[in-house]
């Protein structure tokens, strides 16, 4: 009844008509935005989908987009291209994606510690981890603990007691700001000893300098450190997946000793914020269809990796949680970024 009175009583015939018909048309055009979002999602995609990669071509990420590209092309009969935008640490492309137009025809793959630790340590970021939703994780892949060959220890236990007996911290090489950084902290935290930190731009070059014998210990992805455990160079003495890790048998699991230690590179896709949920659905059960093919399962373990089970929301949520461990972690140790 209360609608009534928002037509003033004064207000002439043809006016009131005026108004009455411009009310029904706007009621009418809002009602048709709903139904315009599901005819775009029901013939979602209709034109090339972009992969943005904020990294250089030929690391994790780059590869991983490659793979869901094609596969992404085949299952949805259009063009999806892989378009490589490096620097700022990660977030220059995720800035990009995150400031594109919601329609799910731009979207991000990245190690996700990029959204989860990046405000933390970078203050005056050019966008919000907030303006990015999740789709899926196609790819994790646990940190690997590797020390060199000829570091008397076999396990966390036995590193943390080389520590405390030697009377100095071990070397630990890794980025700097970097979420192999925050968890080599935490673990040795929580053993009661403290690392030796030796800043590098990359992990690659850590992990050189690791199968050089020049540092003591190093905390990478499976992905990038396990070839370098298979060929002799370097030696893994835990794993930092919730279970035992099928591309890591034998290696024990920090999460053994530290309940709930998990961590490692998660390769999350995401889309712009406000992306249509039932585009965002679509795009989610393409992703989980394409990572149980056989031959795509066998390559994502062959590479040291595997898909996570989290859905939209699990994930969302998860990111949550997770800015705010390493936002502990990052504050309690006062790290900084390079």
């Amino acid at each position: 009844m209360k609608a009534a009175t928002l037509i003033p009583p004064f207000v002439p015939t043809l006016a009131r008509r005026a108004w009455l018909g411009a009310a029904a048309v706007a009621l009418l055009a809002g009602a048709a935005l709903p139904a315009r979002a599901q005819d775009a999602a029901a013939s979602y995609p209709n034109k090339m989908i972009r992969i943005v990669v904020p990294n250089p071509a030929g690391g994790t990420s780059d590869v991983l987009g490659r793979m869901l590209a094609k596969e992404l092309g085949e299952m949805f009969k259009q063009p999806v291209i892989v378009e490589n935008k490096a620097g700022g640490n990660g977030h220059i492309g995720a800035s990009f994606v995150a400031k594109a137009a919601p329609d799910g025809y731009n979207l991000l793959l990245l190690d996700m510690s990029v959204l989860t630790i990046g405000p933390s340590v970078v203050p005056q970021l050019s966008y919000n981890p907030k303006e990015l939703t999740p789709i899926a994780i196609p790819a994790y892949s646990p940190h690997l603990l590797v020390v060199r060959n000829d570091l008397p220890v076999k396990n966390i236990d036995e590193l943390a007691a080389y520590a405390k007996k030697s009377g100095k911290p071990p070397s630990f090489g890794t980025p700097l700001a970097s979420i192999s950084q925050l968890a080599g902290i935490l673990l040795a935290q929580n053993r009661g000893f403290e690392f030796n930190v030796i800043g590098y731009k990359g992990g690659a070059q850590a992990l050189a300098d690791l199968a050089g014998g020049q540092i003591d210990s190093a905390m990478a992805s499976v992905v990038a450190t396990n070839a370098l455990v298979q060929g002799g160079k370097v030696k893994a003495i835990a794993v930092t997946s919730a279970k035992p890790f099928a591309a890591t048998p034998g290696v024990p699991t920090v999460a053994a000793q530290i309940p709930d230690f998990v961590t490692g590179s998660w390769q999350g896709l995401l889309a712009p914020a406000n992306t249509p949920p039932a585009v965002l659905d679509k795009l989610q059960d393409a992703i989980k269809r394409i990572v149980a093919k056989p031959e795509v399962a066998k390559h994502l373990q062959e590479l040291g990796s595997e898909p996570s089970p989290m859905n939209r929301q699990q994930l969302a949520e998860w990111m949550r949680t997770e800015t705010q461990r390493w936002g502990k972690v990052v504050k309690d140790n006062n790290i900084k970024a390079e």
